[in-house]
C-alpha cells in the first residue's frame, strides 16, 4: 500500500530559531534551517495518522493544509511532544462517526489524562473540547490497513517509543537504541533517526551515533531529525554520507506501508 510521509518538524524542544538566539543557523535564511518541533504525518488511503502533537501543530497544520486526521501516537510525554493537543479540537469536530482515537502507552496515557484533565474529565463548562479518546499501546496498533509496531529506545534512562510501519520507522529523542530494537529496523526504505548535533548530549543521538546505526542496519534512505541550531542544513548535508539526510519541516517522502 502506498504512504507519503510529511515531516511536520524536524527541530529539537527550543525550535529553531531560538528564542534570544543570533547564532549563525538562527538567522539563516535557508528556509530549512526554520525548525518547528519534531512530528511526522503519515497518510495512506485517504487516512491521516499522526505522531505527536508539538506546540507548533497549530502552525504545521495551516502550512501543511491538514483538514483531516484519523489517529494520533505519541511516543512519550515531554512538552515538546504533547503540548499541541489543544489545537487537535477543530479536526475533531469533524471526526466523524466518534471521538479522535490517541495512542499512548499505559504511563504516557495517565500522564496525559492527569495533565489535560479538562479534556479526558469532560467536564469544563467554558468552551470547546478535543473530541478525542485515549488507547493504550500494549502492541502493534492496527491502524486502517495498516500496523504500527511501537519500538522501544531510551531517551536518557527513559524507557520511550519509536514507531516502524511498513517499510518505514520513525525513531526520535533516543540516546540508545536497544538491540532488540535495532533488529526490527532492518529491510526498511526509510529510517528517521534523531541527531541533534555533533557534541555529546546524555539525553540524544549526535550525528556520529546516528550515522553509526545507519551503518549497523542499512536502510536506503536515513533522515535525521530533533536538530538544534548547531548544524546549519546545507554545509551538513554536504557532509554526510551518501543514503543519510538531514530531515526539514514540509519534507515529503512516497514509501510503501
Amino acid at each position: 500500500m502506498h504512504a507519503t510521509l510529511t515531516v511536520l518538524g524536524s527541530g529539537t524542544s527550543m525550535g529553531v530559531p531560538t528564542i534570544g538566539c543570533d547564532c549563525a543557523v538562527c538567522r539563516s535564511p535557508d528556509p530549512r534551517d526554520r525548525r518547528t518541533r519534531p512530528s511526522v504525518m503519515i497518510s495512506y488511503s485517504g487516512r491521516h495518522v499522526l505522531i505527536d502533537t508539538t506546540p507548533d501543530f497549530r502552525e504545521q497544520a495551516l502550512r501543511e493544509k491538514i483538514t483531516q486526521l484519523d489517529a494520533v501516537l505519541y511516543t512519550h510525554t515531554h512538552a515538546d511532544h504533547i503540548l499541541g493537543i489543544d489545537d487537535l479540537r477543530p479536526l475533531t469536530y469533524k471526526h466523524i462517526p466518534g471521538k479522535l482515537p490517541l495512542y499512548a502507552t499505559p504511563q504516557a496515557g495517565e500522564f496525559l489524562r492527569k495533565m489535560f484533565r479538562y479534556i479526558f474529565e469532560a467536564k469544563y463548562k467554558f468552551g470547546g473540547l478535543p473530541q478525542v479518546d485515549l488507547h493504550p499501546i500494549d502492541g502493534p496498533v492496527e491502524l486502517f490497513g495498516a500496523r504500527f509496531v511501537p519500538l522501544t529506545v531510551l531517551h536518557g534512562d527513559t524507557p520511550i517509543l519509536g514507531f516502524r510501519f511498513g517499510s518505514a520507522a520513525y525513531l526520535t529523542d533516543h540516546s540508545e537504541v536497544p538491540p532488540e530494537t535495532l533488529e526490527k529496523l532492518r529491510d526498511l526504505d526509510i529510517l528517521f533517526l534523531d541527531a541533534l548535533r555533533y557534541k555529546p548530549h546524555p539525553t540524544h543521538s549526535t550525528v556520529e551515533q546516528s550515522l553509526k546505526i545507519v551503518e549497523e542496519v542499512k536502510p536506503k534512505r536515513a533522515f535525521f531529525t530533533h536538530i538544534c541550531h548547531d548544524l546549519p542544513h546545507e554545509a551538513t548535508d554536504a557532509a554526510l554520507p551518501k543514503g543519510a539526510r538531514l530531515a526539514y519541516d514540509g519534507m515529503k517522502l512516497e514509501f510503501e506501508i
